[in-house]
């Protein structure tokens, strides 16, 4: 069974800093050298990189612990210790950053755009050399610090995909079918529901310099704000979208009640799903649909559109209406 994995856990540590030295001069002709100890050097830090060529969190389930460098230590004759080196994590684009403390998840960051850099802990400060404490009445100071410690915390990741436009609706209406036909994604297809266990994500290119983002959200089912089905775990990607397609299959017996209840699942989940602007589509109108259900079905939804994905009839009228609906947000 294939796995998406949208969530992960992970230990972050920055580096600790340098501790400060004690040092004196001891130079020939110089009798009095005075103190000579150098400052430690900061702790790298440590920075999540936003990067939209990863897909998933899966990475994050082979490692869970990251530390950066830590500041080396200050030397005599005032050198400063080396700072350590920072270490950047690279997340999707579309990852929200929580830090996990008493059992709560306190929001830290959302990493949308491409390249994006975000501190998530803080490398220490290095220490002070003894030769930061000299004054005319201490002057041979034998005073020191430590380097401070890296700042450490767990953190919980969370993708959420993004894309401008979702294909909801029940298992095995055509959601997989139709990406493959506007987009070059090539999701599992077969005749049983479902088949998507995770969600597929393709570019619509409309010539002209017009494209957009869409994805296929796994099947959702009467109770998947609840957690039956797969619905509840992936209805989360659809927060992000714009446009919602929902795709509704004419050959079941009662097209109508399939799309209501899935839109009853949305109100449950919240998250301002709901209103989400939508375009109802019919599909699989290459079989023997009775005309009493398309009648039915274009009466409830009067500004509904029917395709057929497997063929391809009525797809470019529909990616061109969803790209007008885009512009009009």
């Amino acid at each position: 069974m294939p796995k998406f994995f949208d969530e992960a856990r992970i230990w972050i540590k920055a580096g600790k800093g340098g501790d400060g030295c004690v040092a004196f001069r001891r130079e020939k002709n110089i009798p009095k050298g005075g103190p000579s100890g150098g400052d430690g050097g900061d702790g790298g830090s440590v920075f999540l990189v936003a990067n939209k060529n990863i897909r998933t969190l899966i990475d994050f389930h082979f490692r869970q612990h990251y530390e950066a460098e830590e500041g080396q230590a200050g030397s005599g004759n005032n050198r400063c210790g080396r700072t350590g080196q920072d270490l950047s994590i690279s997340v999707p684009c579309g990852t929200i950053v929580n830090e996990v403390s008493d059992g709560r998840d306190i929001f830290m960051k959302d990493m949308l755009a491409d390249g994006e850099r975000f501190e998530i802990a803080r490398g220490g400060r290095g220490g002070f050399g003894n030769n930061r404490f000299k004054s005319p009445t201490n002057q041979a100071p034998r005073k020191f610090t430590r380097g401070a410690p890296g700042e450490s915390r767990y953190v919980r990741l969370e993708l959420k995909l993004i894309a401008e436009v979702g294909i909801i609706g029940y298992p095995n209406s055509g959601k997989s079918t139709l990406i493959s036909k506007v987009t070059k994604a090539r999701p599992r297809i077969a005749d049983y529901p479902f088949t998507t266990l995770v969600p597929n994500l393709g570019v619509v290119y409309m010539g002209d310099s017009r494209s957009f983002i869409i994805a296929d959200i796994p099947g959702l089912i009467e109770g998947a704000s609840e957690g039956k089905g797969l619905g509840y775990r992936f209805l989360k990607h659809v927060e992000r979208t714009r446009v919602l397609i929902h795709l509704v299959d004419m050959s079941q017996p009662d097209p109508v009640s399939n799309y209501l209840n899935i839109r009853r699942e949305l109100v449950s989940y919240g998250h301002g799903l709901y209103e989400r602007p939508e375009i109802i589509v019919g599909n699989k109108t290459d079989l023997q649909i009775p005309e009493a259900r398309i009648r039915a079905f274009r009466e409830s939804f009067s500004e509904s559109i029917l395709i057929s994905a497997i063929t391809g009839e009525g797809v470019k009228d529909l990616m061109e209406r969803v790209w007008r609906k885009i512009n009009e947000l």
